[in-house]
């Protein structure tokens, strides 16, 4: 899909990328990969220093479970229980910057990657770290 750049308005030194179709991005260092579009923003990691909790019982075993968390509009950001992946060979999104679609924005920073809903309020951080959801 096309991307729209979005034009910054004065004072303002970045403006959020604004895409309104599936884009995938990584955080800078390569660990976190993620997907956005206006149903959905996700982002999986490969290496980390925290467990998921435990698998939930509508998980079925088959599928790949707490790789990431993901957040839909108006709904509780969850860890992942899917058997894909986020990954994909996407540029990096540079710390200090953000990318929306719909009422979804990630924002990449040193400490992680950010998913929230910005009407709703609800997300996710995600690290080699930590975790959380809010």
């Amino acid at each position: 899909g096309a991307s729209l750049l979005a034009l910054a308005a004065p004072g303002t030194a970045h403006a959020d990328r604004v895409v309104t179709d599936w884009t995938g991005f990584t955080s800078p260092s390569g660990n976190i990969g993620c997907m956005i579009a206006p149903s959905s923003a996700r982002c999986d990691i490969q290496q980390r220093d925290w467990s998921p909790p435990p698998r939930p019982a509508d998980c079925p075993s088959f599928t790949g479970y707490g790789q990431g968390i993901i957040v839909t509009p108006g709904g509780p950001a969850q860890i992942v229980c899917a058997g894909d992946t986020a990954y994909n060979n996407n540029e990096a999104l540079p710390y200090g910057e953000s990318i929306t679609a719909g009422t979804l924005r990630c924002t990449s920073a040193e400490s992680g990657m950010t998913c929230r809903d910005t009407q709703a309020g609800h997300g996710f951080t995600i690290s080699r770290h930590a975790y959380q959801l809010f």
